[in-house]
């Protein structure tokens, strides 16, 4: 296993990694619309949000030397399931012609307030 750490997504604000590398695998860890500068939260709606968690996944993703093109499964999980259209917009710019496996799962809440985390898993 190798632990995959970049300073151009967030920090982790937990006993978590960003990612990690096992068996030709990268297992993302959640990722929500922390700004990595400044380890804040993005004070915007769920489309604002959504953009900036996808832009932190695309770090991490870049740090282990892959792409959206190799993530094979995600999770969003939604604080409003009214907010999916929205969320699913702004996913679907990254994944363009590739369509991992995906569940959508409505939550509580989230940490920091957050609307929307994803994580995901692709190959290297």
């Amino acid at each position: 296993m190798e632990t995959i750490t970049t300073d151009k997504a967030p920090a982790a604000i937990g006993p978590y990694s960003q990612a990690i590398q096992a068996g030709g695998l990268l297992f993302c860890s959640g990722q929500i619309a922390l700004d990595p500068a400044t380890g804040e939260m993005l004070q915007g709606d769920v489309t604002a949000q959504t953009e900036r968690v996808m832009t932190n996944i695309a770090a991490v993703l870049d740090a282990a030397g892959t792409d959206f093109n190799n993530v094979i499964k995600t999770t969003i999980f939604l604080v409003d399931m009214g907010d999916f259209a929205s969320v699913n917009e702004v996913y679907g710019r990254r994944f363009a012609s590739h369509k991992p496996a995906r569940s959508t799962v409505a939550v509580k809440s989230l940490p920091r307030g957050a609307l929307v985390e994803i994580e995901v898993i692709a190959n290297l």
